[in-house]
């Protein structure tokens, strides 16, 4: 039997924590405060402990310090409703053992309570401020979709292993990217961006390794390259999905030797630098067509953060409209209605974060009141479509696989608990449909045939995602 110390100023998280825990045969103790869970500490000699960030007076995170310097052995659960990027990498820093985001699963608690109490708590010193926030403060958000993210960010910061960053085009990757260079051990050296279809197809091998004097036309000076750029610090490939395949064996041999040689020399130059890649395409796909070496693959995919699309996280809308709201009109001229915020939620924002910062500062531009109303948000252009060039099916199959991992993401330990094929059905059934009942100009029996089911079968469905 293990000694738990739960501190959560929420009477309902402390019973029902105590509840679940305690019939897993742990003897539970719950503080209201951190002040109160201090003493507590000293008097129990507790085997675990889960904290919460949000407390009056003392916070979890400056408790945490408190626990780590009595104790440094004991594992700590931080816990949070109200995560951002800093909270989760503070809370990561200072040596907590897990990040789990409220509201929780209480089987989610009890496997975390489990890893923690079988394994040692992972040795991290205690570190205060990490530093200044501008660089990443365009990754915004309270939805739990954004707080994931801001947990993968602190768990990889400081791991110095290759992070793939994928998700839809304007979701922020980049800033991703940034935000784990800036809490990472390298963050005093540069965090140098390479976008591979930016640059001529001749060129490219003399931008990444450089070139020596003499080595084309035109190479009057010997180069620095930008992988030789970023030594010491974090090389951040774009599109990564879009490198040729020579380009791709040269990529694994650098990942693997770190060891670049110059367009024209015969000098190879020792480099280290950490890599980070970002692409909005589904690289898994490009494998199995042979378009993507899978060794780099594997290279590149040692740790993977999926960022949501913008309409999968609709409550941060407002949080990011009103900051673009303020680089446009720092004076507070124009605040947001109601009204504008429910018609921004309701389009697809298939441009994600970048077409709602376009949107909102025409928007800004063009109100000549105190309030930017729906009215004043300009359309979104018909011309513009998801994935222009992707086939119908890659869509399918891409959505399918970002769906799945999103589950994965929104759970704190990153494993799926029971009854998804049932809630992939509940969401993709009645679009199904919906959209075969307009084929069949609301036929059912047509309708039936389509779908290849009996037509029974099809009204018990209907029945039960109460379609009419």
């Amino acid at each position: 039997m293990s000694r738990i110390l739960v501190v959560d100023d929420e009477p309902t998280i402390c019973w029902a924590l105590q509840q679940a825990l305690s019939e897993d045969g742990h003897d539970v103790t719950v503080s209201s405060t951190a002040e109160e869970a201090l003493k507590n500490f000293d008097q129990l000699s507790p085997d675990l402990v889960m904290l919460d960030v949000r407390l009056p007076g003392m916070d979890g995170l400056s408790a945490l310090n408190h626990f780590r310097e009595n104790n440094a052995e004991t594992p700590v659960i931080v816990m949070t409703a109200f995560g951002d990027l800093e909270t989760a990498v503070q809370a990561i820093h200072r040596g907590a053992f897990e990040y789990l985001l409220k509201p929780f699963d209480l089987d989610q608690v009890t496997q975390a309570v489990s890893r923690a109490l079988t394994h040692a708590s992972t040795e991290t010193s205690v570190s205060g401020d990490v530093g200044d926030a501008k660089e990443t403060d365009l990754l915004l958000g309270s939805s739990p979709a954004m707080q994931a993210i801001y947990r993968h960010i602190a768990l990889v910061a400081d791991q110095d292993v290759p992070v793939l960053i994928t998700g839809e085009s304007g979701t922020g990757k980049e800033l991703v990217a940034a935000a784990v260079h800036r809490y990472s051990k390298r963050a005093t050296q540069p965090f140098i961006p390479v976008c591979i279809p930016a640059f001529n197809e001749s060129v490219v091998e003399s931008e990444l390794f450089g070139h020596a004097r003499g080595a084309f036309t035109g190479a009057v000076d010997h180069r620095v390259g930008l992988l030789e750029a970023a030594h010491r610090g974090t090389a951040f490939f774009d599109e990564i999905g879009d490198i040729s395949p020579p380009l791709q064996v040269k990529m694994l041999r650098v990942l693997e030797s770190k060891i670049i040689t110059p367009v024209g020399s015969n000098e190879p130059r020792q480099t280290d630098f950490r890599l980070i890649a970002a692409t909005n395409r589904n690289l898994e796909a490009m494998v199995a067509e042979e378009t993507f070496r899978e060794d780099l693959y594997y290279r590149l995919n040692v740790y993977q953060i999926q960022i949501p699309p913008l309409r999968e996280r609709t409550e941060d809308i407002p949080i990011l409209a009103n900051k673009f709201m303020r680089e446009v009109d720092p004076q507070g001229r124009v605040t947001l209605a109601d009204s504008a915020i429910e018609e921004l939620a309701k389009r697809p924002w298939h441009g994600n974060v970048r077409e709602l910062r376009n949107v909102i500062e025409q928007a800004v531009l063009a109100t000549r009141s105190g309030q930017l109303t729906a009215d004043r948000i300009p359309q979104a252009s018909p011309s513009i479509k998801l994935s222009r060039d992707a086939h119908p099916l890659d869509k399918l199959e891409n959505t399918v696989r970002d769906w799945v991992r999103h589950q994965a993401d929104s759970q704190s330990d990153g494993q799926i608990t029971s009854g998804l094929y049932d809630a992939f059905l509940e969401r993709t059934e009645p679009l199904l449909f919906e959209e075969v009942l307009q084929l069949s100009n609301g036929n059912r029996q047509e309708a039936a045939r389509i779908l290849g089911i009996h037509r029974q079968t099809l009204r018990d469905k209907m029945k039960k995602h109460q379609m009419d």
